[in-house]
């Protein structure tokens, strides 16, 4: 971590000192703190991220005002924590927590699903159980293919 995202942490540490967990959590100050660093360390290679130092240093010098009132600094607060989230998401490959294993199990489920309508279609006896395998057979397998692609993610630190 470069000289930079040092001192930004320590400005956002100072102004937020003594300000609630709940809220911290809330404003994603930890999630901040890390896209801070990682700006730093990519804003040689990257424009975006040199651009977005100024957006950055800019937000902090006005995150208590943001943290504890409703306002303007507030918008601009969660507009560049959604920005850069996204920005680290696309171009250097930083996701969220089990962000695979949400995103594939729904693609799963919706397969699954179909499946198991068309399984339904066969045997008017048993719609309902055959509807739940199909559904089964689709939520299973994408499920734990998700959770391996989330469990790589993690062990490459590659995690929002």
């Amino acid at each position: 971590m470069g000289n930079w995202s040092e001192e930004l942490h320590n400005k956002i540490d100072e102004q937020l000192q003594g300000g609630r967990d709940k809220d911290l959590r809330f404003f994603r100050i930890d999630e901040f703190k890390r896209n801070i660093g990682r700006v730093d360390e990519f804003s040689g290679n990257c424009p975006e991220c040199q651009k977005a130092r100024i957006d950055i240093t800019e937000a902090v010098e006005t995150i208590a005002q943001a943290v504890n009132h409703v306002g303007k600094q507030r918008r601009d607060y969660d507009r560049l924590i959604t920005r850069l989230s996204k920005h680290m998401q696309k171009e250097h490959g930083f996701y969220a927590p089990y962000y695979f294993t949400y995103l594939i199990s729904f693609f799963g489920i919706i397969g699954g699903s179909v499946l198991g309508y068309l399984l339904m279609q066969l045997n008017a006896d048993i719609k309902l159980e055959l509807f739940l395998i199909g559904f089964s057979i689709g939520l299973l397998p994408t499920y734990i293919w998700g959770h391996l692609k989330d469990k790589k993610l993690r062990k490459e630190k590659r995690l929002m």
